[in-house]
């Protein structure tokens, strides 16, 4: 009966282990490595499979502590925006690099290089040429960011002193693997404005 429990929770473990190889998200990756981890270290202590027990004591405080990393950024404090069911751009302050312009300063100008996109933590910006003012919660220079292009097709000056956060694709692509809400909420913001820009342009 003893060999038949240790024995499940070996296969149980192993089981685990191969799930990891389908799951996509980073949340329930590594909830199911901690949990393989220590079945492991069960299965490891009952054979005294000390190499194996020691590498799983290793991995299982480490992994716990990803998955802490992960939640706590989850919890970062959020900006209140006027607009009922804006998406919450904040987490981006946990990834990106801050920056401070001071009032009327060009963030970046008509055909630079394509580099990253800003999320505004504070102040306020302006789309030169295009009419658009945006204010503190929002994201910008994310068109040229998708599309490809590899000059800015607008410039961007802030209207007053602002803090922005700068995220480049390697960061972006790492915060969209660990939240794929933000990168979703991203793609919605991408939408609606290209369809405001449709109408505008079928306006004039």
């Amino acid at each position: 009966m003893e060999k038949e429990f240790i024995d499940a929770i070996g296969w149980l473990a192993a089981l685990l282990a191969a799930a990891t190889f389908a799951t996509q998200s980073m949340i329930p990756l590594r909830l199911v490595v901690l949990a393989s981890g220590l079945c492991f270290a069960i299965y490891a202590a009952l054979l005294q499979l000390w190499p194996l027990l020691a590498i799983s004591l290793v991995l299982i405080p480490l992994n716990a502590y990803r998955i802490w990393q992960i939640f706590a950024l989850r919890r970062v404090v959020t900006h209140v925006t006027a607009d009922i069911g804006e998406p919450d751009y904040s987490v981006t302050m946990a990834y990106g690099r801050k920056r401070s312009i001071p009032a009327g300063s060009v963030i970046f100008e008509k055909g630079d290089q394509v580099d990253c996109l800003y999320y505004l933590a504070e102040g306020s910006v302006e789309v030169e040429g295009a009419n658009v003012t945006l204010s503190a919660g929002k994201i910008f220079g994310e068109m040229a960011f998708f599309t490809g292009t590899e000059t800015r097709t607008a410039s961007v000056r802030s209207l007053e002193d602002s803090v922005v956060y700068e995220l480049d694709r390697r960061r972006f692509s790492r915060l969209q693997y660990e939240d794929p809400n933000f990168g979703m909420a991203v793609m919605s913001t991408i939408t609606k404005r290209l369809i405001s820009s449709a109408a505008q342009s079928a306006s004039d």
